[in-house]
């Protein structure tokens, strides 16, 4: 039988001492590095189509790998926001 088991570039990857979700930190840091820019600035995988980097896999992954430390915010202009659920619950409250 072949042997699937596959090696992911996180599970050689120190975490930071503020990462306060593991598993999300280490699945956006597989997809950053799947992500890296090559020599020429571009995104070498497939599903990219070598684009420019960043890709938005890449801008993604980065977002993920901030929201899994803690005091850290999403981003530049980041708020909360509404679920669609969240509108519908409180409709319902309020009728």
């Amino acid at each position: 039988m072949p042997d699937t088991t596959q090696t992911r570039s996180s599970r050689d990857a120190v975490l930071p001492d503020d990462v306060t979700d593991p598993l999300l930190w280490r699945a956006a840091y597989d997809v950053a590095a799947a992500h890296e820019p090559d020599e020429e600035g571009r995104c070498p995988s497939l599903l990219c189509g070598h684009q420019s980097a960043p890709c938005e896999p890449m801008v993604n992954a980065r977002r993920a790998m901030r929201l899994a430390r803690a005091g850290t915010s999403a981003g530049r202009g980041s708020e909360p926001r509404e679920t669609p659920a969240r509108r519908a619950r409180d409709r319902r409250a309020a009728a």
